[in-house]
């Protein structure tokens, strides 16, 4: 019997894939706590992730996470330290393919720019996603849903813990 690799979706309903059919999508994510907030892209469900995504093929890190972060919030920023790094095999629905993913986090400071949803991808429009600015408080509650699959409270406070 061939080896068979669980997925997941943004809704959590599992599918049962061939390794034959995954795409390998390694991507980055910046955490960026300013003024005791942090910067968070919502998605059209209610969830939240970081902001960030995948690495293009001609990409290094440093430059997908600089223009991933730029296409999501309109900010450049300033890498940091690495947070963590995790695998996730999910179901992007918006694009119909599965994915075996390698999430890299790193801590991230602005450097210039503005809060914007003028260059997102056009899929990421059509869905609603954006931008927003959450109270620490908020986040520290668990009030928030992610949907990313990795313990985005633990990133948050190893980013609190490097501030100090």
């Amino acid at each position: 019997m061939k080896k068979q690799v669980v997925c997941h979706d943004w809704f959590g309903k599992l599918y049962k894939v061939n390794p034959n059919k995954l795409t390998f999508r390694p991507s980055v994510y910046g955490v960026i706590i300013k003024n005791k907030k942090i910067l968070l892209f919502k998605q059209t469900d209610g969830n939240y992730d970081f902001p960030g995504g995948g690495i293009e093929i001609d990409e290094t890190i440093d430059e997908a996470l600089r223009r991933e972060v730029w296409e999501e919030t309109g900010f450049k920023v300033k890498k940091g330290k690495l947070l963590d790094c995790f695998t996730s095999f999910f179901y992007a629905r918006y694009r119909k393919k599965f994915f075996n993913t390698v999430l890299v986090y790193y801590e991230c400071s602005i450097t210039g720019g503005k809060l914007t949803k003028k260059n997102l991808e056009k899929w990421e429009k059509e869905y609603g996603f954006g931008p927003v600015w959450v109270d620490l408080k908020d986040f520290k509650k668990s009030n928030l849903m992610f949907r990313n699959g990795v313990d985005s409270i633990g990133l948050v406070k190893k980013v609190i813990n490097f501030k100090k």
